[in-house]
């Protein structure tokens, strides 16, 4: 069976592997169709990601046809239509126990801490698929990216009419900014690539754009659109140590400081910087089961649009060879999606 393998740091290779038995009780066959590519999928390229294991075939954002189902499997039908939660949690651990299953003790990222998506079929427990009877291949493969956004806004928990700062205009960043958005909150987005800032002015209507020159730039102009307040959330999605730092110094008196990028490197502030504000700092992880039937829900809808955010599109045979070029921001990419079975969505 074809698989795509990342065997170490910026070295992809096209590898045959043995075909998955009959799904067992409580699991279900799938085929890949359509897989996104993610900004953990770069960092695990370039070697930056702190969870990657080698070698490992990537892919967790997913759009997968259900082809046959276990005993006791009730909640999908062969021919489904799926997006995959790629949170492989214990259920019995202490987060688990408390309905925090995105952050098991144990938990295995499908494509991170395991084997993923890239490959022709793959056996996954069932109640890690969300059905959808509308949707296509490509945009339930956007969900979990959605997800990661959803979960980093919930964790801020901002009011209606809230400043709220997205900093990072990345696919993460752009899902943060869509809940944002959809929480009536007024946004600002700080990014370093004028496109990207181009984009959320084109896509989402957003004004309060903030091309990142300097941090005494940025701190002029945090004064100018809050009238001084700054901000009550501040949604860090860059993975940066240097702007996860700096972004202290634009949380409110009494706001949130949320990190849904991630880094391996150490973060130094003055304890003062977060003591004075009495700032609430918070890590954001993965996505609940609840934020997956949202999404889709909001899709199905057209309260989400995912079609602006797919900028490049290549097949399976050709995705060794475009991969290199997604990690480079001049490219224009905003999200990739690799086409895996090369069927008709």
């Amino acid at each position: 069976m074809r698989a795509i393998s990342l065997l170490e740091p910026e070295k992809f290779s096209h590898v045959d592997v043995q075909a998955p038995a009959s799904p067992g009780p409580g699991m279900a066959l799938v085929k890949t169709h359509r897989m996104g590519i993610c900004g953990t999928d770069l960092g695990g390229y370039l070697g930056k990601f702190p969870f990657f294991g080698y070698p490992r075939i990537i892919g967790h954002e997913l759009g997968v046809e259900v082809l046959e189902i276990g005993e006791g499997v009730g909640n999908v039908s062969v021919g489904d239509r799926c997006s995959i939660e790629p949170y492989l949690n214990c259920g019995s651990c202490y987060a688990c126990r408390r309905g925090a299953t995105n952050c098991c003790q144990t938990n295995q990222t499908l494509g991170v801490m395991c084997d993923g998506g890239l490959c022709e079929r793959f056996v996954i427990r069932a109640d890690k698929l969300h059905a959808s009877r509308t949707l296509r291949y490509e945009q339930l493969a956007l969900v979990e990216t959605l997800a990661i956004g959803c979960h980093a806004v919930d964790r801020g928990d901002n009011g209606e009419g809230d400043h709220v700062m997205v900093i990072g205009a990345g696919p993460i960043g752009l899902s943060a900014i869509e809940f944002a958005r959809l929480s009536g909150a007024q946004v600002t987005v700080v990014d370093m690539v004028e496109s990207r800032l181009e984009f959320c002015r084109q896509t989402y209507g957003i004004e309060n754009l903030i091309r990142f020159q300097s941090p005494e730039q940025v701190s002029e102009e945090v004064q100018r659109i809050t009238g001084g307040d700054r901000y009550a959330v501040v949604i860090d999605a860059t993975g940066n140590p240097h702007s996860m730092t700096g972004a202290m110094h634009h949380v409110a008196q009494t706001g949130t400081l949320v990190y849904v990028g991630i880094t391996n490197q150490n973060l130094t502030f003055e304890h003062a910087t977060m003591h004075k504000p009495e700032m609430t700092i918070k890590a954001s992880r993965n996505a609940l089961p609840t934020d997956f039937a949202r999404i889709i829900r909001l899709i199905e809808e057209g309260t989400i649009d995912t079609e602006p955010w797919i900028t490049h599109r290549v097949s399976f045979d050709n995705m060794i060879a475009e991969f290199d070029s997604y990690t480079r921001p001049e490219t224009g990419v905003i999200k990739a999606v690799v086409d895996v079975s090369g069927e008709q969505q």
